[in-house]
């Protein structure tokens, strides 16, 4: 009886007993619960002319509403747990060294060993406060970027992360939360925060070199020659002022 009870018990808890569980297994890191900005108010500098190419890789995997990672054959590699309050815009997992990197509406970022389906680390991008009804949704629907040995990550529950792509450990956050792509240039990160502010972050820490307002209809920021385009609108991408 023990046994049975046992099994509806796991059912009961949605698959908590099954190995793909994100709860459970893999290597887990705090929560981002810090809600303050280092603002520097100052000029960004070296800046390239262009974003460097990254290796484009044709990642076969997709990922649902429920958090279902699938190959392109349709087998699940990772099962999570769908959010209740999750927000309808299509996300697509990222391929890099033979793993793959999805953003989940739980708020989370997890890294997948493909070929035996296990959980390599699995890190939550929110802040502290949207444990105790911050945020309504806390979605990653930013695709991520890999940049070198970190993954940026940045989910709609006022996180902006730079995590250690080997074991999951974030090397900073800071209180921005987006819905859009971003840029990564090697010093610095131009990021649309849902609060229709521009920001340029300093990628060693995650200091604000510079914010500024963007009013109508903000959008996903674009680099280059050293201008930030958004939308019809362009900033100068070293000091944040609007070019008219």
């Amino acid at each position: 009886m023990r046994k049975y009870a046992f099994i509806i018990l796991c059912l009961m808890l949605v698959s908590a007993c099954d190995k793909h569980d994100p709860i459970l297994p893999g290597v887990r890191t705090e929560i981002f619960n810090t809600s303050t900005m280092k603002i520097l108010n100052v000029p960004v500098e070296n800046l390239p002319d262009a974003v460097s190419p990254r290796d484009a890789i044709d990642c076969k995997y997709t990922i649902d509403a429920n958090n279902i990672v699938r190959d392109d054959a349709g087998h699940k590699i990772f099962v999570g747990f769908p959010s209740p309050n999750s927000v309808d815009i299509e996300t697509k997992p990222l391929c890099n060294g033979g793993y793959v990197y999805a953003g989940l509406n739980t708020g989370n970022v997890v890294k997948i060993a493909p070929k035996n389906r296990n959980i390599v680390w699995m890190t939550d991008v929110f802040a502290e406060n949207n444990m105790t009804g911050g945020a309504t949704t806390v979605d990653i629907v930013a695709p991520l970027v890999i940049d070198g040995a970190y993954v940026f990550a940045a989910g709609m529950g006022d996180a902006f992360c730079k995590i250690n792509v080997s074991n999951g450990n974030k090397k900073w956050c800071t209180q921005i939360g987006t819905r859009f792509p971003f840029v990564v240039l090697p010093n610095v990160a131009y990021i649309m925060g849902m609060d229709d502010i521009l920001y340029a972050v300093r990628t060693s820490d995650g200091a604000i070199y510079w914010h500024t307002d963007v009013i109508n209809k903000p959008g996903a920021p674009t680099y280059e020659n050293k201008i930030i385009h958004v939308g019809k609108k362009q900033f100068n991408a070293t000091t944040g002022e609007e070019i008219k």
